[in-house]
């Protein structure tokens, strides 16, 4: 039976320690020009010793001209790669591992910080008053949907030859892959749109390009979204047959979690779900029919006893977690040996209805806590949410004007 404290083994042979993983979050800990700073790098360091399995690091940019937020660490040659060295060295001596997440924005790039915004097709992100913050997307040419799926592979090839232990490719929550994957944000009508296969085809060639430039033993894994949660979007359905398609590919871990900006069911759900407190489970045991690779379900966790449940009845095999880690980074630990029980988290408020109801000010009181850590803090409960969202918007606007 599988518990907490249990190794779990992939099928290449790599071993992770325990199933408590570190879901990626949005740290934006780089510098303008894409490199990781003193500050991230500590902050993983802080996070490798408090005990989990596996950390999965926030989005790595496969171009420094398609950021999704200011300040995201960018990867398209060895410009930084000693600071990437050192970054991955955060795990040596501890249990933990590090794995990359890899991502492309697509229309879900602030037009402020990108001149040129490419999506699967030109259809405006819809986010109400804060819409105009988007630009409206040019459709990719063929020749660059290529030359993607090659920096795809380029950056994660950059980031094996680091040290770090593995890669997952961002496909979820509206990013570029996910736009590919959904009918309601890719309209095209040649081989990479219209049908579920033309759809997945850009996760899978990216897929199959890192497998060539990273070899067979060397762990890749996906963030897929279980559905868009959108009339016209992403299914349940279809998102069983894409992991169906990639688990026979050979991936090696498959993330579940679900929603876009437009629709972020990453960040809420009703009564029921949360009572139970894993996010997804429902999904996850629809694709365990398909699938013996193993699964980690992301949201909602918050308590061992439902930890270890959902562990024991098989539907998954990895527990993920983001914001426990950020309010308690030791949590991993402390939970393994029995004398923590339960993590409880503050959501701030401002409000004002629009921007809570987004989560907009919760992702920036987040970040300001990810930021305390790095700097050597704890972090603060009573962090004034107005103050967290005042820095979020005065790095965006920064940002800007250092672009143009």
């Amino acid at each position: 039976m599988q518990h907490l404290s249990s190794p779990l083994s992939l099928k290449n042979g790599t071993s992770i320690s325990n199933r408590i993983v570190k879901s990626a979050t949005s740290e934006v800990l780089g510098t303008m020009q894409g490199a990781p700073t003193a500050t991230l790098i500590n902050l993983y360091k802080r996070w490798a010793e408090g005990g989990a399995g596996l950390l999965i690091t926030g989005n790595i940019m496969v171009d420094a001209k398609a950021l999704g937020e200011p300040n995201n660490v960018v990867v398209e040659d060895k410009t930084h790669f000693e600071l990437l060295k050192t970054w991955a060295k955060t795990a040596d001596g501890t249990d933990a591992q590090i794995w990359t997440q890899i991502n492309h924005p697509g229309r879900q790039a602030i037009g402020l910080i990108n001149r040129k915004v490419l999506a699967p097709s030109s259809i405006r992100l819809e986010l109400g008053p804060v819409s105009s913050l988007f630009a409206k997307p040019k459709a990719l040419e063929e020749d660059e949907i290529l030359d993607i799926i090659e920096r795809y592979a380029t950056t994660a090839e950059i980031l094996k030859e680091a040290g770090f232990a593995g890669v997952q490719i961002h496909g979820a929550h509206g990013y570029l892959v996910s736009q590919f994957l959904s009918p309601r944000m890719n309209i095209r009508t040649d081989k990479w749109g219209g049908s579920l296969d033309n759809r997945a085809r850009f996760v899978l060639e990216i897929y199959r390009k890192m497998r060539v430039k990273l070899g067979a033993d060397y762990p890749i894994g996906i963030k897929i979204n279980s559905a868009d949660f959108q009339r016209g979007g992403f299914t349940e359905e279809e998102s069983v047959q894409v992991i169906k398609m990639l688990s026979e590919e050979g991936i090696d871990m498959i993330e579940i979690s679900g929603g876009t900006y437009e629709a972020p069911a990453m960040m809420f759900s009703k009564q029921s779900t949360r009572e139970r407190e894993a996010y997804f489970i429902e999904y996850t045991q629809k694709a365990r029919k398909v699938t013996d690779t193993p699964l980690m379900v992301t949201g909602g966790f918050r308590t061992a006893a439902a930890m270890e449940l959902t562990l024991a009845e098989g539907a998954l095999d990895l527990v993920g977690l983001a914001r426990p880690f950020i309010l308690y980074p030791n949590f991993p630990k402390e939970m393994l040996s029995g004398r923590l029980e339960k993590v409880e988290l503050t959501v701030p408020k401002t409000g004002i209805k629009t921007i809570d109801e987004r989560g907009l000010l919760e992702l920036g009181w987040y970040e300001q806590q990810i930021r305390r850590i790095g700097e050597g803090k704890e972090p603060k409960l009573t962090l004034s949410p107005f103050n967290a969202m005042t820095a979020t918007t005065r790095s965006i606007i920064q940002k800007a004007f250092r672009k143009n």
